[in-house]
């Protein structure tokens, strides 16, 4: 069996918390881009515990190619409606004995997914989804046998990080925060399209949000200025009560399209911009830590409704932050930031990559060698058959965030 590489070296750098600039960005619940990841992701698990049930594994699939055609609306005061649906579209590979079988499991999941976390967009009334399914290649299939260590199906790399920096979190944070179920309850006019930019100079911090308001609750322009104020004190207060967020000032600003004079505000009918004339593709959102970071490492592989057995683009991406998060927390007293990148090649062994290359920041004067045993012995312990087996039931689970 052939011996992977592991790379360990140092990075002679500010982390990013402590860099003179951060950008981050989180695209929301709500946005199309997390939408269409959203229910490619939720296609994959229903496709993979309909072939457990009748196979006894998961077969060979990927739903990773999603597009929505975003529709036409006529958001008013009081409650306005959709002219055009949400076109969305789903193509990928799966194997399949009755082909609408397949695609009636697809369907459903999407519909399933749209109504349990949204309150507004109902997939029915305003969505027409359309599943384009194929048979995947056999010798890709092939690659995933019972009771066998699955083999690569692509030639692909994972990144991770860890930890979060401190706007990292607070990005990830206030839009979890916005799009709960208990804020959705008490504030049903916030739609789940919410997306956050937040950039660091030194200590300040501007952050910038686009919230999808929606019509029905809204009777005029001095009410819609009124919730204005009313979600930029919920921010300003959710960010008071963080204590890591001490140190920082911020800035909060919110839809600052709009023009209040001439009534051209963010104003949806169903509380996402896809109601209206904003598409998606599968990949263009989110990555793995739930954001988007141009101060990291990052893979631009699309995870959502990959396949959880053997495509690497999902499983090394996933891999990669949970063997950061393992290295930071155990060597947290010599490490200050690490990042790691996963190299696989296709057919060969997924326990078994070309390479895992750990580079971290380090605290103090360390004795390396030491050091690199810690690292390599974490690295081999997280590339057992059986570490990959719970990372796919982990998966299933929706135990990580993937978008």
């Amino acid at each position: 069996m052939r011996r992977k590489v592991i790379g360990i070296e140092t990075l002679m750098r500010k982390p990013v918390k402590k860099m003179k600039i951060e950008l981050v960005e989180r695209k929301g619940l709500g946005h199309p881009d997390h939408i269409i990841d959203a229910v490619c992701e939720e296609i994959s698990k229903s496709l993979s515990r309909y072939y457990l049930k009748k196979y006894g594994m998961i077969l060979h699939h990927n739903v990773d190619k999603g597009l929505i055609v975003g529709g036409e609306s006529e958001p008013k005061f009081g409650g306005g409606v959709l002219t055009k649906p949400i076109e969305m579209y789903i193509a990928g590979r799966a194997y399949y004995e009755e082909e609408d079988e397949v695609h009636d499991i697809a369907k459903e999941a999407v519909k399933k997914y749209i109504s349990e976390n949204f309150m507004h967009l109902d997939p029915i009334k305003h969505m027409n989804i359309y599943i384009l399914l194929r048979r995947g290649a056999s010798e890709l299939a092939s690659l995933i046998k019972a009771g066998k260590i699955p083999l690569s199906n692509d030639t692909s790399f994972g990144v991770g990080y860890y930890p979060y920096s401190p706007l990292e979190k607070i990005v990830l944070e206030i839009e979890k925060f916005l799009n709960s179920r208990r804020i959705k309850e008490e504030f049903p006019y916030i739609g789940e399209d919410i997306k956050i930019a937040g950039l660091r100079i030194n200590k300040k911090v501007n952050l910038t949000l686009a919230i999808a308001i929606v019509d029905r609750y809204v009777n005029g322009i001095r009410e819609y200025v009124r919730i204005k104020k009313e979600i930029l004190n919920l921010v300003e207060d959710f960010i008071r009560n963080d204590e890591e967020f001490d140190e920082y000032k911020s800035k909060i600003f919110m839809n600052t399209a709009d023009n209040l004079k001439t009534k051209n505000i963010y104003l949806t009918v169903t509380g996402t911009s896809a109601e209206m004339g904003d598409d998606a593709n599968t990949g263009r959102g989110n990555r793995v830590n739930g954001l988007i970071t141009p101060n990291r490492f990052m893979s631009l592989e699309a995870v959502a409704g990959k396949n959880p057995i053997n495509h690497v683009g999902k499983i090394y991406n996933v891999l990669a932050f949970e063997i950061s998060k393992k290295i930071y927390l155990e060597l947290s007293d010599y490490i200050e930031e690490v990042y790691v990148r996963i190299l696989s090649r296709i057919g060969y062994e997924i326990t078994n990559p070309q390479i895992v290359n750990v580079m971290y920041v380090p605290k103090k004067k360390i004795k390396k060698k030491v050091l690199n045993y810690e690292i390599q012995r974490i690295i081999e312990d997280n590339f057992t058959i059986d570490r990959f087996r719970n990372l796919t039931k982990e998966i299933l689970e929706g135990k990580y965030l993937l978008f």
